[in-house]
């Protein structure tokens, strides 16, 4: 069994082939294709997070309101640049959207993605410490927010408050219990995916990597969890921790189909450079008839070692096209793959 989720990058654009042409379009379609998705019994609900980009930018509005819309789906991103945010705000709105859904946010985040503009973070008003890179500020970010979330007061109270408060230090609030144990680390290197091993947090590997071996990305995938999961064994943790892959993924069943991805049959992965000193591989797409999709994806070693699938879609083709995407895979290809 495999948990099946999609991953939405959240773009508009005004172009005429593009469904999607405003931000309201992409937010209100976010919610309706989560609503479509959970009655097609897919697991989760996934968004991408980018700044300063035509893209989803600030994400617990959205899942706060995909949550008072479904009961089921887990909702999620994958994942906030820890870069651009405060700890202690991020903690409260996280809160809040976990507790509209019932519990059910999953918090992808990491030290993000080059972004759209230079050191974007410092008009956030960040800026690394002296002798930080953006990197440990991130990791930085992230120890502060996790430690938050544990729900232990820090704060001293005013003597003379304008409300009540219960005895002791002050934590911030809305609280929601059990949020600590569903925040993911969004990994692209070995040595990162130990380190979120190391502090509880589950593990997200994307569609890029850094390419550390020269082997193909799934392998390179495969070999990051087994990392991750012996680094989680020596930490001494007592909870499974969970595991996502994601993929572009497109079970071709129709003419449309095949003229929107049939150019991806024989895509292969890339590498390229994604800074002036980081070489990434850039996973490939799968797109066929079902049954040569289901041959194809039985030898991708990380899909395999994962137990949650996260499904990138093309938001821009509108929420009938993109449920049809994810019916495609729940009712071809899962079944035949045991994910169902």
């Amino acid at each position: 069994m495999k948990k099946i989720g999609f991953l939405s990058f959240g773009h508009w654009s005004p172009g005429a082939h593009s469904e999607t042409r405003s931000a309201a379009d992409f937010l209100h379609q976010s919610i309706d294709l989560a609503v479509a998705a959970e009655e097609l019994g897919v697991d989760g609900a996934y968004f991408r997070v980018h700044h300063f980009a035509r893209q989803a930018g600030s994400p617990f509005p959205l899942l706060a309101a995909i949550g008072a819309r479904t009961s089921k789906i887990e909702i999620g991103t994958g994942v906030i640049d820890m870069r651009y945010e405060n700890p202690l705000y991020m903690a409260e709105d996280a809160g809040a959207a976990d507790l509209i859904s019932g519990g059910r946010l999953q918090l992808g985040i990491s030290r993000g993605s080059p972004e759209q503009v230079i050191e974007g973070w410092r008009y956030f008003g960040f800026a690394p410490a002296d002798g930080e890179t953006d990197a440990d500020m991130a990791r930085r970010h992230t120890e502060d927010f996790l430690q938050v979330i544990e729900g232990n007061g820090f704060a001293k109270p005013n003597p003379k408050p304008m409300f009540a408060n219960p005895p002791g230090l002050l934590r911030v609030e809305p609280y929601s219990e059990g949020l600590r144990e569903r925040v993911w680390w969004g990994s692209a290197s070995n040595a990162t995916g130990a380190w979120a091993a190391k502090l509880g947090m589950n593990l997200q590997s994307s569609t890029l990597k850094f390419d550390e071996t020269g082997e193909p990305l799934h392998v390179q995938q495969r070999k990051q969890i087994e990392a991750y999961r012996e680094a989680w064994k020596e930490a001494g943790h007592t909870r499974e921790p969970r595991v996502s892959i994601s993929r572009s993924i497109f079970a071709l069943t129709n003419d449309l189909d095949r003229a929107y991805f049939g150019r991806d049959r024989n895509s292969r992965d890339q590498v390229g450079m994604i800074d002036e000193n980081t070489q990434a591989i850039f996973g490939r797409s799968y797109a066929a008839e079902p049954d040569e999709l289901v041959r194809q994806l039985k030898e991708d070693e990380a899909i395999q070692a994962a137990d949650t699938l996260l499904l990138t879609i093309p938001n821009q083709l509108g929420v009938d096209y993109n449920a049809h995407v994810l019916e495609n895979i729940l009712t071809h290809v899962a079944p035949e793959l045991d994910w169902r």
